[in-house]
């Protein structure tokens, strides 16, 4: 009997943690956060109701973490921006990618359900800011840090300010539906971003 493989239960709870996350992000897709409950993602992942109480304390708390695993798309390196010495040049790749994520139906309806749910829950809220808005946010501001020291931005350019400049009129415009998210949308943010960060 030594040489019997015993099934590995880490293997297993994995796979049930993927199984579940990946129902939350279809059935929000589907049909919308508000339908969504614990029970249908327990039936859709084929795991018991009590597994995903278990790991997550809400259907919002699913939903974030099923958004975040997207994002992170398998790696855990942390996120860097682009530097290939030209600032323009990287902010438009960055914006023009984020504008292409939140155009992306697989995105857009998790990202939407995840709002609705901030909106609500200050601990989700929270857990949002320290888990992915702050590192990307970070990564943001390292990257404008190294075009501050090679001269390319004022010195004393607010960086917490610049991202707001770049990234707040995109989230406006992508929240209330007031137009098309292209890439010369991207590209204008940027410029009218840079235009007031230059030396």
């Amino acid at each position: 009997m030594a040489g019997v493989k015993q099934p590995d239960p880490a293997r297993r709870s994995e796979r049930s943690r993927q199984a579940i996350l990946q129902a939350a992000r279809e059935l929000v897709s589907e049909v919308g956060y508000a339908k969504v409950s614990v029970e249908a993602i327990a039936a859709r992942a084929g795991v018991g109701k009590q597994t995903i109480y278990r790991w997550w304390r809400s259907k919002g708390a699913v939903v974030f973490d099923s958004f975040l695993a997207l994002s992170e798309g398998g790696h855990d390196q942390g996120v860097t921006l682009p530097d290939t010495g030209d600032i323009e040049a990287d902010l438009k790749t960055v914006m023009r990618a984020t504008v292409a994520e939140f155009a992306d139906p697989a995105f857009e309806a998790p990202i939407r359900a995840l709002n609705l749910e901030i909106v609500a829950d200050p601990e989700l809220a929270a857990q949002y800011r320290e888990k992915l808005a702050g590192p990307v946010d970070e990564a943001k501001k390292a990257r404008l840090r190294s075009a501050q020291q090679a001269g390319q931005l004022a010195p004393d350019a607010d960086l917490d300010l610049a991202l707001e400049l770049l990234y707040a009129p995109l989230y406006q415009r992508w929240l209330l539906r007031t137009g098309p998210l292209t890439p010369q949308y991207a590209d204008a943010l940027v410029d009218l971003a840079l235009k007031a960060m230059r030396p």
